[in-house]
C-alpha cells in the first residue's frame, strides 16, 4: 500500500514538473488515440479502409515533404514553386496524353506557344549545365569560345528535340525512344565502368571503356526499339517528360532569378514572396491554357480496386506508396553515400565556407532544386491520376507538403516521410464522423497544434 502511494506521488510530481503546454499536448494525443481506438472497435473494416486511404494520400504528402525538406535544408528558405511543380506534373500528363476525337474535338490542347516556351527552357538549362560541366573538365584544353559553341549546339539540339516531343504527343513512344535508349546505355555503361574500377582500381580506364561501350550501346538500342514499338508506354513516358519539364523550370528559376535575389535581397521573406508570385502566375497560366474545370488524366494501370478484408484499395495507390518509399531510399542514398550528398550537406551547414573549400555551390543548389521539383511533379501526377488535375491544386498540395514537414520535423529527411504518412492518416481518420470537405480544416488544426506544442516536429533536426 505504501509502495502504491509512493508511486502515485511520484507520478503527480512528474506531471507537475511538466510544462503546461506539454501536458496539454499529451492529453490531446492520448484523447485522439483513444478516440481512434474506440472507432476501430466499432467498425474494423471501415478503419482498415481509412488506413488504406490515409497511406495512399500520405504517400503524395511524403513526396512533397521530401522535396520541400531537401531544398529548405540546403538554402534555408521556403520555395513555394514546388506547388507549381506539382501542377506542371499533373497538367503535363494531361497535355501529352489528351488528343481530340470526333466526339470531343475541343480536347486538342496542344499549343505551339507552350511547346516553344518549354523548348527554350530545356535549351537554356541544358546549355548552362553543359557549359559548367565542360568548363570543369576541359578548362585549359579548349578555349572559352569553343566551349560556348559546343554547349550552345548541344543545348539547341536538346531544345529542338523537346519541341518535337511536345508537338507530336500521339507519337510520344516513338519520339522519346532515342532519349530513353541513350539514357539506358549511359546508365549501364556508367554502372559497369564503376564496377570495373572497384575490382581493379589501378587499371587504365580506356580498355574498360572499349569493352563496356559495345554491350551498353546494344542494350540502349534494344530498349529504344522496345519503347518505339510499345504505344501503351506513352502514358508512362509522359510522367518522365512532365517531371523533367518541372525540374527544368525549377533550375531556370533558380539560375535566372533566385541567384540574383539571394545576392541582393539576403532576406528569406523576399524569396518567399517571389516564389509565391511564381506559384500564382503558373496557376493563372494553367487556367488560361486549360480552363478552370478539373481535368481527368488517362486511366493508369491498377485502377480496378482490390478487396482486402472487406476494404477496397487500388494497385495504383499501392504503387504510390512504393514510389514514396523508394523516393526516400534514393534520396537517403544520394545524400549519405555520394560526394554530391556531402556537398549538399556542407552547403546546408555553411554556404560561404563551402565556396571557400571549392564546392561549386551554384551548380549543387541547382541540382537540389531540380531533384525537389521532380518529387513535387511526381506527387502532382499521382494526385491527378487518383482524383483530377485542377489549376489551384498546387497551392493545396504545397500547404499539405509543408504541414507534413512541420509534423515530421522541418529539415529532417526521416521526419518528411513520417510526417507525410501521419498527416494522411490523421486526415482520413479525422473525417470518420465528418464530411470529406473537412479534411483541409483538420490538416490546419494539426498544423496549429504542432506549432503550439511540438514546434520541432516528431523527429527534430539535429
Amino acid at each position: 500500500m505504501t509502495t502504491n502511494r509512493a508511486g502515485a506521488r511520484s507520478r503527480l510530481s512528474l506531471a507537475s514538473q511538466l510544462p503546461l503546454s506539454q501536458l496539454l499536448a499529451i492529453i490531446l494525443a492520448v484523447a485522439f488515440v483513444g478516440y481512434i481506438g474506440w472507432k476501430i472497435g466499432q467498425s474494423p473494416v471501415q478503419a482498415l479502409q481509412f488506413a488504406f486511404n490515409g497511406l495512399s494520400v500520405g504517400a503524395v504528402y511524403a513526396l512533397l515533404a521530401l522535396g520541400f525538406t531537401l531544398v529548405y535544408s540546403t538554402v534555408w528558405f521556403f520555395d513555394l514553386y514546388y506547388g507549381a511543380a506539382a501542377a506542371i506534373g499533373a497538367y503535363g500528363v494531361f497535355y501529352l496524353r489528351t488528343t481530340p476525337s470526333i466526339f470531343n474535338p475541343s480536347a486538342d490542347v496542344n499549343s505551339i506557344y507552350v511547346n516553344v516556351v518549354f523548348a527554350l527552357v530545356i535549351a537554356g538549362v541544358s546549355g548552362w549545365a553543359l557549359h559548367n560541366a565542360l568548363s570543369s573538365r576541359w578548362r585549359g584544353r579548349i578555349g572559352p569560345a569553343a566551349l560556348r559553341i559546343i554547349a550552345g549546339g548541344i543545348a539547341a539540339a536538346a531544345g529542338i528535340y523537346m519541341g518535337v516531343i511536345l508537338s507530336y504527343p500521339t507519337l510520344l513512344h516513338v519520339t522519346a525512344a532515342p532519349a530513353l535508349g541513350a539514357a539506358t546505355a549511359l546508365a549501364a555503361g556508367g554502372l559497369a565502368y564503376r564496377g570495373c574500377l572497384a575490382v581493379a582500381p589501378r587499371a587504365r580506364a580506356m580498355p574498360f571503356l572499349a569493352v563496356i561501350a559495345i554491350p551498353a550501346a546494344a542494350l540502349g538500342a534494344y530498349c529504344g526499339w522496345l519503347t518505339a514499338h510499345a504505344p501503351g508506354a506513352g502514358l508512362y513516358i509522359s510522367w518522365g517528360v512532365s517531371c523533367l519539364l518541372a525540374g527544368a523550370v525549377g533550375v531556370a528559376l533558380y539560375r535566372g532569378l533566385y541567384v540574383y535575389m539571394r545576392q541582393r535581397a539576403r532576406s528569406p521573406l523576399v524569396m518567399l514572396v517571389a516564389s509565391l508570385g511564381i506559384l500564382l502566375s503558373v496557376a493563372a497560366f494553367i487556367t488560361i491554357i486549360f480552363q478552370s474545370a478539373p481535368r481527368a488524366l488517362p486511366t493508369a494501370f491498377g485502377s480496378a480496386p482490390w478487396t482486402l478484408a472487406g476494404a477496397n484499395i487500388k494497385a495504383f495507390n499501392v504503387f504510390g506508396v512504393a514510389v514514396a518509399v523508394a523516393g526516400f531510399a534514393v534520396l537517403w542514398l544520394v545524400l549519405k553515400q555520394t560526394s554530391f550528398g556531402r556537398a549538399v550537406r556542407a552547403i546546408g551547414d555553411d554556404e560561404e565556407v563551402s565556396k571557400v573549400v571549392g564546392i561549386n555551390t551554384t551548380v549543387v543548389i541547382a541540382a537540389v532544386f531540380f531533384i525537389g521539383a521532380l518529387y513535387a511533379a511526381m506527387a502532382g501526377i499521382l494526385t491527378g491520376h487518383d482524383t483530377a488535375a485542377q489549376p489551384r491544386m498546387g497551392l493545396i498540395l504545397l500547404m499539405k507538403g509543408w504541414i507534413a514537414s512541420v509534423v515530421g520535423g522541418i529539415g529532417n529527411l526521416y521526419g518528411a516521410i513520417l510526417g507525410g504518412f501521419v498527416l494522411g492518416l490523421v486526415e482520413q481518420f479525422g473525417i470518420w464522423d465528418l464530411a470529406g470537405e473537412w479534411k483541409d480544416a483538420i490538416s490546419f488544426v494539426l498544423l496549429v497544434l504542432f506549432l503550439s506544442f511540438w514546434p520541432r516536429g516528431l523527429l527534430p533536426r539535429r
